[in-house]
C-alpha cells in the first residue's frame, strides 16, 4: 500500500476549536485574580461564574451537603450493617474484577473489619462468571451462612440473583454507579448516584465513591472514624481515577486530598504499587516527590496494574495486596 492510499483511509476528522470570549474571560480573570488564559479555559469547561470557578480551583470551598440527605437509602444501609455487626451476622461482599470494583471491595473489607464485622468477599471470575453477582454466588453465600450481601460496583441490573437472595432470606444492599434499569432489583437498600439529583456534588462518584460514603457514614454512626479516613481515602483515589470518574464535585475535593495522602500511605500494598510502577524509584526521589502524586500516575501506572490482574489473573491477589496491614 502506498502513502496516498494510506492517507485516503484515515478518518475525516477535524478539530473544532472553541471560540474565545475575550470580554468574559477578562472579567472572570479580574474577579478571580487569575490569568485570562486560565479564565478562558474555565469558561470553555462551562464554569462561567466566579462561584463555579472558585469551586473548581478550590474544591474545599464546595458547600457539601450530608450524603445522608442525598442518598435516600443510605440511612437504611447504615442501619442494616450496624445490626449485622452487633449480631455478628456474616456479611459477604460481591465485587468486580476491575480497578474500581477491587478498590471498592478492599475499602469495605478494611472498614468493616476495623468496625468489628464478620465479613468475607467474592469476585466473579471474568472467564467463567462474567460481570456481576449471579445465582451461583448467591447460593454459595447462603450455604456459607451469610446473612447480608453487599454488592460493590455491580448489582443494579442483577434482578434475578438479588430476587433469589431475598427468597433465601438474605438481606441485600446494592452499591453501584452504573445506569439504572427499568425495574430495580428487590434489594433492602440501593445506593447509586444515578438515583439522586443531577445537581448533587455526589452525582459523579464511581463505585468506590459509593463504598467510601457508606464506610465513612457507618464509622461515624459507630463513633469509630478515627484512623480510618486516610487509608480509605487512598483507596478511593486509586479507584476513582482508574475508573475515569469525572474530577468534579466531591470527587475533585476527595481526590485532591487523596493525591497528597497516597505517597505516604501506611498501606504496604499501595507502597509496593508505587515503587514497582516507578513513580518513586529511589529513596532520594521518594523524599523529593513525597508531596503528591499526579492523576496520570494513577491512570497510566498504578490503575492498569490493578486492572490487569483482575482481568487475566486472580483478583484475590489485588484484594490481599490492598487489605494487608
Amino acid at each position: 500500500m502506498n502513502n496516498n492510499q494510506s492517507i485516503r483511509r484515515l478518518p475525516n476528522q477535524r478539530w473544532q476549536i472553541a471560540a474565545t470570549n475575550p470580554e468574559a474571560s477578562l472579567t472572570l480573570a479580574n474577579l478571580m485574580n487569575i490569568s485570562p488564559i486560565i479564565s478562558q479555559l474555565l469558561i470553555n469547561r462551562g464554569m462561567e461564574t466566579p462561584e463555579n470557578a472558585k469551586i473548581f480551583l478550590d474544591p474545599e470551598s464546595l458547600n457539601l451537603p450530608s450524603p445522608l440527605e442525598e442518598f435516600p437509602d443510605l440511612a437504611a444501609s447504615v442501619e442494616l450493617l450496624e445490626i449485622a455487626i452487633a449480631n455478628q451476622d456474616k456479611i459477604a461482599i460481591c465485587g468486580d474484577y476491575d480497578a474500581d470494583g477491587m478498590t471498592s471491595t478492599a475499602l469495605l473489607i478494611r472498614s468493616l473489619r476495623a468496625l468489628g464485622a464478620n465479613v468475607d468477599y467474592a469476585i466473579p471470575s471474568r472467564m467463567h462468571d462474567g460481570y456481576g453477582i449471579n445465582n451461583r454466588i448467591v447460593e454459595e453465600f447462603h450455604n456459607e451462612g451469610v446473612k447480608l450481601i453487599l454488592t460493590v460496583d455491580n448489582g443494579i441490573s442483577a434482578f434475578e440473583p438479588i430476587n433469589k437472595a431475598r427468597e433465601l432470606g438474605l438481606k441485600v444492599i446494592i452499591t453501584d454507579h452504573h445506569d439504572i434499569p427499568q425495574i430495580l432489583p428487590p434489594a433492602n437498600a440501593i445506593l447509586n448516584p444515578k438515583l439522586i439529583a443531577e445537581s448533587s456534588p455526589y452525582r459523579g462518584v464511581a463505585g468506590v465513591g459509593v463504598a467510601y460514603i457508606l464506610a465513612v457514614c457507618l464509622a461515624q454512626q459507630l463513633g469509630e472514624l478515627k484512623g480510618l479516613v486516610q487509608p480509605l481515602l487512598a483507596l478511593f483515589t486509586l479507584g476513582t481515577i482508574a475508573d475515569l470518574a469525572p474530577l468534579t464535585g466531591v470527587n475533585r475535593r476527595w481526590v485532591k486530598r487523596g493525591l497528597n495522602i497516597l505517597p505516604k500511605s501506611t498501606l504496604p500494598g499501595i507502597q509496593a504499587l508505587i515503587q514497582i510502577a516507578g513513580v518513586q524509584s529511589s529513596e532520594g526521589e521518594k523524599n523529593q516527590n513525597s508531596k503528591s502524586l499526579k492523576p496520570e500516575d494513577i491512570g497510566f501506572r498504578l490503575g492498569p496494574r490493578i486492572n490487569a490482574i483482575g482481568r487475566i489473573g486472580d483478583p484475590q491477589i489485588v484484594i490481599d495486596l490492598l487489605t494487608h496491614n
